[in-house]
């Protein structure tokens, strides 16, 4: 499995993880996820008035939110590699990370592994939740990093 990642940072903000950071986190979720196919992924960091905009548009929630994902459906007959694109705030995710008393850097990864998980189908419903948490964990673990839910229930 081979995956592109474009990376589009459309903020000036200090603190930023590292474009390979992000491949790394990302090929870590499709790889667990057992997803083998060549991909490609869109992740975007931006403030929170372009996060409150698409929350808003495409959730119907007030207020920027830490991550969205938008799955890319091809139409019937094309063949594309595009898995779809992962929106990430970056003030939320440095605000949550504080809050939490976790890691900017474990929080970025959690994100994008979460991001990526639901481009690859998974949902908050109840049939789906525990296993994506559990993959979340397990990839996590694997990267050096601790339970994101440890002393939360609260997902992403």
């Amino acid at each position: 499995m081979k995956l592109e990642l474009d990376l589009q940072i459309a903020l000036e903000m200090p603190g930023l993880p590292l474009a390979t950071d992000f491949l790394h986190w990302a090929e870590a979720a499709l790889a667990d996820a057992n997803y083998q196919r060549d991909a490609e992924i869109t992740v975007r960091i931006v403030n929170e008035a372009e996060s409150t905009a698409l929350n808003e548009t495409y959730r119907h929630k007030q207020g920027p939110t830490n991550v969205l994902s938008f799955p890319f459906e091809a139409p019937p007959g094309v063949k594309s590699r595009l898995l779809g694109d992962i929106v990430l705030c970056a003030p939320v995710v440095l605000r949550e990370a504080v809050s939490q008393g976790k890691s900017a850097t474990a929080h970025w990864a959690h994100l994008v592994i979460h991001g990526v998980l639901h481009l690859l189908g998974y949902d908050h419903d109840e049939a789906q939740a525990a296993a994506m948490e559990s993959l979340e964990i397990r990839t996590l673990a694997g990267l050096g990093y601790p339970d994101p839910y440890g002393d939360l229930q609260d997902s992403p």
